[in-house]
């Protein structure tokens, strides 16, 4: 697919409510964008949201100045989506 050259991070298109404890494609795809628009971040893109994936999570969204729970739903995902592939946008 054409978009799918410029997408980082391609482990699955579904966007649900993931939070500590979670596993799957979602928490790799999670962990993906979260290793890129963290500086100094590399995430082992493992599909476990254990407390290292929390950490990140939080600091993504303090970077983002949106809600910090730790929890990644419909908020964080659409700003992780927007930073991971846009090179303006790194924390």
């Amino acid at each position: 697919m054409p978009g799918d050259i410029t997408q980082p991070c391609n482990f699955t298109d579904a966007r649900p409510t993931i939070k500590r404890g979670a596993t799957g494609d979602a928490v790799k795809q999670e962990q993906c964008y979260l290793n890129n628009s963290l500086t100094g971040t590399k995430l082992l893109e493992d599909g476990i949201f254990g407390p290292v994936t929390d950490a990140a999570t939080r600091r993504f969204q303090t970077c983002a100045k949106i809600t910090i729970d730790g929890i990644c739903g419909p908020q964080t995902w659409s700003f992780l989506t927007f930073w991971a592939n846009s090179a303006d946008f790194v924390c």
